[in-house]
């Protein structure tokens, strides 16, 4: 059968023209900034003060070299951020995944308000119990350690949300109560059942909880005191805040491309993951 050229009296052709004109000036928009992170990285502070050039330059590999020979520990700013980022994924994902598997399977009093409680806190900034938090991670004594960087983070509302609604779509109550009724345990039926169904929207919500625990500034700011113990954005600060006579606008650049590029590397490898759970979330839903 043939097809019309017309779709409700309107050309496909010129549409279609049309939203890949927005789409190129969009994606333009969003990788335009990263081109001038990336240029700005490869010239020196003179070369920066003079104003912007399209090109880059050549003094990339001198920028790289003060950073790493410089007072501030750029290596172990990677490996703390990376560990931060990674357990903090893995913890999230999971509990938060484990949290909403017992909200949508159980039935018990209390339900209701406890599903509605946890909405609630998704409305408090972090900011508000910002003194509450440095003053017990203080009684705990677990300041300049990752840990309060990490626990809590398994109690992510946002996450949970995502998760209970992804799973009200995709996870029959039928189907747990089958594997209850061949004997399997309850974990085991999270971890072997659960999970599997849940693997699209987890991929998305750990790159997502990677990502924001990369590049958050604030928490780590206030536990954090010790150079060695420190996360890549509070060096980044630490750089740029340098007095006048230290100060190299070419090494901070470098320093900012440095630490982006192993996010755009995660979102390069998986996005795809990104783009699957979205859609699979959204035709489901």
């Amino acid at each position: 059968m043939k097809k019309n050229k017309h779709e409700g009296g309107v050309n496909v052709g010129p549409r279609r023209v049309i939203a890949y004109i927005v789409l190129i000036l969009i994606s333009i928009l969003c990788l335009i900034w990263f081109y001038i992170l990336f240029i700005n990285a490869t010239r020196s502070n003179g070369e920066l003060s003079r104003g912007f050039q399209p090109l880059p330059s050549s003094h990339l590999k001198e920028n790289l070299n003060n950073l790493f020979t410089g007072t501030l520990p750029v290596l172990c700013g990677l490996r703390n951020s990376f560990i931060v980022s990674c357990l903090s994924a893995i913890l999230c994902t999971y509990f938060s995944t484990l949290t909403a598997y017992s909200i949508h399977t159980y039935e018990f009093k209390g339900k209701s308000a406890m599903f509605t409680f946890i909405l609630m806190i998704m409305m408090i900034p972090t900011q508000v119990t910002a003194l509450g938090f440095v003053d017990l991670v203080n009684w705990m004594h677990l300041d300049d350690t990752l840990v309060p960087l990490i626990v809590p983070t398994i109690a992510a509302p946002i996450t949970f949300f995502y998760m209970k609604q992804y799973m009200d779509s995709t996870l029959p109550l039928s189907l747990t109560e089958a594997a209850r009724i061949d004997g399997s345990g309850e974990f085991h039926t999270f971890n072997k059942i659960a999970l599997p169904l849940m693997k699209p929207a987890i991929s998305v919500q750990a790159i997502f909880t990677f990502v924001s625990s990369w590049n958050n500034y604030f928490v780590p700011s206030l536990v954090l005191h010790k150079d060695k113990i420190k996360t890549l954005p509070i060096l980044i600060a630490q750089l740029r805040s340098a007095d006048w006579l230290k100060f190299d606008m070419g090494q901070v650049y470098a320093m900012i491309a440095f630490s982006i590029f192993p996010v755009i590397i995660v979102y390069l490898l998986l996005s795809k993951y990104i783009v699957g759970g979205v859609a699979v979330g959204a035709v489901k839903g």
